[in-house]
């Protein structure tokens, strides 16, 4: 039974991932596919491009909000540290890998920093680090690679200094590792200095 309970409690965590909220929004409010513009990316950003601001924010806020409750219920629900954890890497690998998209998604940077931040809360201190790059640099990409790189040592600080688990700090980085993968294209366009910046429209 408990093995089945924890098969359910990770299936969910999966699933609450796997909805695309960006083609969701942006088909329902607008008849547009967002996966048909910009970068092709479901996510914010590239709602943003596409849509406005005003969608984006929703996409966002849906985006963080399927990664951080599934951790958050667990929690309240007094779930083992280990399936804790692997709920929040979970519902990373389900927005990345959606079942609802032939296993395609976005770059995980909501929906992981929403399971991060169910796990250890004090992460929410990474929202304004990367406002700050943003704002300084308008690379949405950097700033997201800056805050999982530095977010994961934060957890392991934590769980050196304090009774937060070593486990979850597992968790938080291999999140990050996800994160940062489906970043790499991104990466290489900044190496090269063809990142696109953040506020430029994308005309339909």
């Amino acid at each position: 039974m408990e093995i089945l309970a924890a098969l359910v409690g990770i299936g969910a965590a999966y699933l609450s991932g796997s909805i695309p909220w960006g083609v969701v929004l942006g088909a329902g409010l607008k008849g547009v596919d967002v996966r048909k513009f910009g970068s092709g990316n479901t996510g914010a950003t590239n709602t943003f491009r596409v849509l406005g601001w005003k969608i984006a924010v929703a996409v966002a806020v849906m985006d963080v909000l399927k990664g951080f409750l599934p951790v958050v219920i667990g929690r309240w629900l007094d779930a083992p540290v280990w399936l804790v954890g692997v709920m929040a890497i979970a519902a990373t690998v389900g927005h990345c890998w959606s079942p609802w998209m032939k296993l395609s998604g976005g770059k995980g940077m909501a929906t992981g920093g929403g399971a991060a931040v169910g796990l250890l809360p004090w992460l929410i201190t990474m929202l304004p680090l990367m406002i700050v790059i943003v704002f300084a640099t308008r690379y949405v990409s950097l700033a997201s690679i800056v805050a999982t790189v530095t977010g994961t040592l934060i957890a392991c600080v934590f769980a050196a200094t304090t009774d937060f688990p070593w486990f979850w700090a597992i968790c938080i980085a291999a999140i990050s590792g996800i994160v940062i993968g489906k970043h790499h294209t991104n990466i290489d366009r900044l190496l090269s200095g063809s990142e696109r910046r953040f506020g430029v429209s994308e005309a339909r």
